[in-house]
């Protein structure tokens, strides 16, 4: 049994390791701030919300359309929804109280806590199954419609009769009763686990039937060498049973923690839709393009880590920009350029995870990979110089880089002087752009984003953040060419405008 609602044909891999930038997109993204809003003080939920945000699915442009209907259903089934996932957490919790697995070195130890086990999941598939007649109608996604179709095909009536006979024997009510065969050295072989003659005959058969002719004896209480003998003899017989046994609770153990899984990720989705209506916050579902193909426009995309920090309306910006792939962003201080970068980055992010994103339109190519280079505050950690540190976090980005990926810069090589700062950049970007890579770059070196302006390439889009003729800032973000001031005159008046 599969679940199948993060991928089409495969569960999601809980196991697999995160991108090796995952620390630097989390920093520079604050994708904390969405994870948190997700999961909530669910330690699990938000575990969750990180695993699948930061692994993505990379250029996989079905996965992402599976996923937004899976996550649609969702969203209009909240309800039913929390009640499959609690299914998934209830046997998890039921797998814990009965000591499953701990009690263990025993044959007879493993049967016992695999056949309790067995049967309190036995009883939260039915439930399952009774949820998927009830509301299998309200579901359209495909995901939702294998699942259901599944649960229908391989729990009919017939497996939870048999199942629930065979587990009542396996409580062995009659004794066990364990044949063998005597092999070399008169030592005992081909030990079997049989059905009691009762368990296999009917009624009537157990009444009138004359029973076999047997010998018994008993042994002395106080003869312990006798009891290991007996004890090695059941378990013995018991052992490929209760193997068998522990293999089939771990299967279904293994399904519910699929789903509880799965279904937490669109759960965290739930709950942050339900946050941003509560601040009035508009959402979309994103249109991914095919990778390579230089898609990207936007209305009214907002900066979500903001929104969720400030827990309210901030301002979006609009993009028409297909058929880019270089992004310069210039302009005032504090007018809004690191916000839009953000943006963009967690609304890509979002997009590849299936989900919805903080906007009222957004379409863009999906990347294999989203890369962040923002600049850092010195601080101990650091190893060496400020400088020196901002090239070592590029030469990582520079090894770990593949085709069709995102990189967004902030501020990047402005702790040196402007002009070898410009020369710096100047050179990651135009051998960057050599290859199938869309750039965002927020820089307030002028050298830098003229010289990159003055070769008007047809794949260059220049944006600066709008500053009004009184210095106000209306935080968006207009086409236009990179301005040589940095409007140091406004933080000067801003400062000293009372101080004579």
């Amino acid at each position: 049994m599969k679940t199948h609602l993060l991928y089409r044909g495969r569960d999601f891999d809980w196991d697999q390791a995160l991108p090796p930038n995952h620390e630097a997109l989390v920093q520079d993204l604050e994708l904390e701030t969405l994870f948190q809003a997700m999961g909530g003080s669910d330690e699990y939920l938000l575990e969750v919300a990180r695993r699948v945000i930061l692994l993505g699915v990379g250029d996989d442009l079905e996965t992402i359309q599976y996923r937004q209907a899976v996550l649609k259903d969702c969203l209009q089934n909240a309800a039913i929804i929390r009640q499959i996932y609690e299914l998934g957490v209830e046997a998890v919790e039921r797998k814990r109280k009965q000591w499953f697995g701990v009690m263990g070195k025993s044959p007879m130890g493993i049967l016992s806590g695999s056949v309790d086990l067995l049967g309190s999941l036995v009883d939260l598939l039915g439930k399952l199954r009774l949820i998927g007649r009830e509301h299998a109608r309200k579901f359209q996604a495909e995901g939702f419609v294998n699942l259901f179709k599944m649960v229908e095909a391989e729990l009919p009536d017939a497996y939870f009769d048999k199942i629930k006979v065979y587990l009542r024997e396996l409580r062995f009510p009659e004794g066990i009763l364990v044949s063998a065969e005597l092999g070399d050295g008169a030592e005992s072989a081909r030990h079997t686990l049989r059905r009691g003659e009762k368990a296999k005959a009917g009624f009537l058969q157990r009444v009138f039937k004359d029973a076999p002719q047997s010998f018994t004896f008993k042994i002395n209480e106080k003869d312990d060498a006798a009891g290991k003998a007996i004890s090695s003899l059941r378990d013995r017989g018991l052992n490929p049973v209760s193997n068998a046994l522990a293999q089939s609770a771990e299967h279904i153990m293994s399904f519910f923690a699929s789903l509880r899984g799965e279904l937490g990720f669109y759960l965290g989705a739930a709950a942050l839709q339900q946050k941003l209506t509560q601040y009035g916050v508009s959402t979309c579902f994103p249109v991914p393009a095919p990778a390579g193909s230089n898609k990207h426009t936007c209305t009214d995309l907002k900066d979500l880590s903001l929104i969720l920090t400030v827990g309210k309306q901030v301002t979006g910006n609009d993009i028409q920009a297909d058929g880019k792939t270089l992004f310069m962003i210039t302009g005032a201080n504090q007018g809004g350029k690191s916000t839009f970068l953000r943006a963009t980055g967690i609304a890509q992010m979002m997009m590849q995870s299936g989900m919805f994103v903080t906007a009222d339109a957004f379409s863009a190519a999906i990347c294999s990979r989203v890369y962040t280079h923002f600049t850092r505050e010195e601080d101990v950690t650091m190893k060496s110089g400020k400088f020196d540190e901002e090239l070592r976090r590029m030469g990582l980005i520079i090894d770990a880089f593949v085709p069709n990926s995102l990189i967004l810069f902030n501020e990047s090589f402005s702790s040196t002087n402007e002009r070898e700062g410009s020369e710096i950049a100047g050179q990651i970007v135009h051998a960057l752009l050599e290859t199938k890579v869309k750039i965002f770059f927020v820089t307030h070196l002028y050298e830098f984003a003229h010289t990159f302006y003055k070769e008007n390439m047809d794949h260059a889009l220049f944006l600066r953040a709008e500053r009004q003729e009184d210095g106000k800032r209306t935080f968006k973000l207009k086409p236009g060419e990179p301005l040589e001031t940095s409007f140091g005159a406004d933080l000067y008046k801003e400062i000293f405008a009372g101080a004579a």
